[in-house]
């Protein structure tokens, strides 16, 4: 099988679009100032977490400092990380 310099061209312009959308995270860091309800209960609205889940991070966050609370696409990503700031948590998208 022969390929084109077109058939080359357009695979490795597929390529760079999907290493473009790998999935990122929002890491959701530890602060002194709010409680673990609160940040459980964020999690639970703000990235769909069930309460299992929202407990479970919020205390990995309180122990290691740091938890990825959610995986995804950038695009997806930006309004939760924005929601979390805006409850005034401390979160990256990394």
């Amino acid at each position: 099988m022969k390929f084109s310099q077109t058939d080359v061209e357009e695979e490795v312009v597929l390529d760079l679009d999907e290493l473009l959308k790998e999935p990122k995270e929002i890491v959701l860091y530890n602060d002194d100032h709010n409680t673990f309800d609160f940040v459980i209960e964020s999690l639970v609205k703000v990235c769909s977490h069930t309460l299992t889940q929202a407990e479970q991070c919020t205390y990995l966050v309180h122990y290691k400092g740091k938890c990825s609370v959610k995986r995804g696409e950038v695009e997806k990503l930006q309004s939760m990380r924005t929601a979390l700031l805006d409850r005034g948590l401390s979160a990256e998208i990394e």
